[in-house]
């Protein structure tokens, strides 16, 4: 008897989650009742994977209200295949509190299901229950010839001929798993230290001191972080704020009348970065009346248009001016429909001027400082970035105060619909995204750039940021920080550009974020064998995928007809596995693109060799 033909999906967080629901939406068209065995290979829970397990802290919270994350697709998305409606996630909880759905979640879980909003932010372990239920609800949806097969383990290297089988080794089975198609969905990496940080941790060994390098700060040795040692960390991003988290709330202190009550187990956290001040916050009120049209000035035809240039394209000079004006439009829209008293131009004759005006230009700056006449109502997407660029102050205790007025600023904002233009300047980069990730690797600064200003933490995370800064348990270093080490003193040294002439001494650092998703230094056994196999890499580490259907690309950009790849270290790369609802999410796209693609090929291919031997 031949065995039926087979599918590895590696790795089952929410990307292998979204491709099996794409699997089973599309199967009954293209697959029909042919026999399939579906492999699902994570040494974690399917359905959230690693990063939203069920066993972690449950101070540990999504940085997306309930009502603003889902996992099912709908009419915005662009999909060959059909939509399957489903709930967000607050939607899912209410069905959960009437009895519609029993999920497979602890008694503590459940306690936080009952008692969650749509404004809410929920813990991680409580979404991680939303993606087990999203998993199991895509399995029930399989035609009954598909048959699946979970392996909580790591897959550690597929091999294979391009005409032929795969063969998926796995770290605790002798026999590999035989596969007609792979698909790789592993999410964010573990790396192998690059040489900074190999430096740096060679250092810290000889001097009996601690280096934490980037990592899921989940899975961090904290308890390396001895109680009131100044701890260097590098990194103002929502890793820095996990690691806040666990070792304030996570060693015993609490909150009280806005203010932090310390256990005395904390370490004091001198926290730096680039940029010198955490993510904004996340945007608290809703969108009312006209939205703007998007996109505008970043559609497909503009992107098909780059695509078809020969060469590398540069970001700065072929992408930018273009993300810019979007923006742009956004923002205006929103200014001049909903608040005209602050305009000094029909909003017509300001819209068709705009639109003529190239990106950029001094023509389009004249024409927004003729049309908007207080700069604080025009977008600086500079000085947004940089808010520090140029800014010194004179002393470390300056700063503290300056910070913290910047972030009670920007609090005020982000929860004030008055200023809504921002939130207009959020979908903006949603639709900008959406195209972008169509060019590839254009390079890690955009990404960036959208996680700073659109997927920052919860205002509640920045208000006891406050509280930590006024407890001391929190200082702040500046921008442009540097971390040097001191041989002769054994220690390492922080400086900024914001406080010229002060420093900070430690004997522990950290580095705040995770890994880069680089191939080049990745500590994954499958990911390297891939690259060493012969898959194209970029300059920046990404694995080249075909952008139609995520196919894995050799180096002489030939799609592999039996390997899929999918997330964060693909040039496919994008925002998020799951999304708000109606906005487009292009991961949704993707995974039905190479769903669909899968699906197909093994009905043409391997099922009709199979069947006819």
């Amino acid at each position: 008897m031949t065995a039926a033909p087979g599918i590895v999906v590696i790795g089952g967080g929410p990307r292998g989650t979204g491709v099996i629901e794409r699997i089973a939406a599309n199967a009954r068209e293209l697959y029909g009742d042919l026999p399939l065995d579906l492999h699902v290979v994570d040494p974690h829970p399917a359905g959230g994977g690693r990063i939203w397990r069920p066993d972690q802290s449950p101070l540990l919270w999504m940085n997306s209200m309930a009502e603003h994350v889902t996992m099912f697709t709908d009419e915005t998305v662009e999909l060959a295949g059909p939509v399957v409606a489903g709930p967000a996630l607050d939607a899912w909880a209410e069905d959960v509190r009437a009895g519609r759905i029993t999920p497979d979640a602890d008694p503590a879980v459940l306690a936080e299901i009952h008692g969650l909003a749509g404004a809410d932010f929920p813990t991680r372990r409580l979404q991680g229950a939303y993606l087990r239920w999203t998993y199991e609800r895509a399995l029930a949806a399989l035609p009954p010839g598909i048959t699946v097969h979970e392996h909580r383990t790591t897959a550690l290297a597929v091999t294979g001929p391009r005409g032929g089988r795969q063969r998926v080794r796995l770290q605790d089975r002798p026999e590999p798993l035989l596969a007609d198609l792979v698909v790789l969905t592993v999410g964010h990496l573990d790396a192998e230290q690059e040489p900074e940080q190999k430096g740096l941790a060679d250092f810290a060994r000889r001097h009996a001191l601690v280096h934490l390098p980037p990592d899921f700060t989940a899975d961090s040795d904290l308890d390396a972080l001895r109680p009131g040692e100044p701890v260097i960390v590098r990194g103002f991003g929502l890793a820095f704020v996990d690691l806040m988290v666990l070792l304030t709330e996570g060693r015993g202190g609490r909150y009280g009348n806005g203010e932090y009550l310390p256990s005395g187990r904390e370490p004091v956290l001198y926290v730096g970065s680039r940029r010198g001040v955490p993510y904004h916050a996340k945007i608290s009120y809703p969108w009312t009346g006209e939205r703007p049209p998007l996109p505008q000035h970043l559609g497909p035809e503009w992107t098909e248009e780059l695509l078809k240039r020969t060469g590398p394209l540069d970001f700065r000079r072929d992408i930018w001016p273009a993300v810019a004006k979007e923006l742009g439009h956004a923002h205006y829209h929103r200014l001049f429909t909903t608040r005209p008293q602050r305009t000094a131009l029909a909003h017509e004759v300001f819209a068709e001027k705009y639109a003529a005006a190239d990106p950029g230009s001094p023509e389009l700056a004249g024409l927004i400082a003729e049309a908007v006449p207080d700069p604080a109502d025009r977008l600086d997407l500079d000085a947004l970035d940089r808010p520090l660029e140029g800014v010194r102050h004179d002393s470390p205790e300056a700063l503290q105060e300056a910070l913290r007025a910047y972030i009670t600023a920007d609090l005020a904002r982000r929860h004030d619909p008055e200023h809504s233009e921002d939130l207009a300047v959020f979908l903006g980069l949603l639709s900008a995204y959406a195209q972008l990730v169509r060019l590839g690797d254009i390079g890690s600064w955009w990404h960036g750039f959208f996680s700073y200003l659109a997927s920052g933490p919860p205002g509640p995370r920045l208000q006891q940021l406050l509280a930590l800064s006024r407890a001391g348990v929190v200082r702040f270093l500046g921008a442009g920080l540097t971390v040097e080490t001191d041989e002769e003193q054994g220690l390492f040294r922080a400086r900024s550009a914001t406080v010229p002439g002060a420093h900070t001494e430690a004997r522990a650092l950290v580095e705040a974020r995770l890994p880069d998703p680089s191939l080049r230094h990745t500590a994954s056994p499958l990911l390297r064998a891939l690259r060493d196999g012969g898959a194209a890499i970029t300059d920046d580490g990404l694995l080249a995928v075909d952008p139609g259907d995520s196919r894995v690309l050799d180096d002489e950009g030939r799609p592999h007809p039996r390997r899929f790849a999918l997330g964060p270290f693909t040039t496919a790369r994008s925002s998020g596995a799951f999304t708000r609802p109606r906005t487009g999410g292009p991961a949704f796209r993707q995974n039905d693109a190479a769903a669909r693609a899968a699906l197909a090929f093994l009905r043409d291919h391997s099922c009709r060799g199979r069947l006819a031997s």
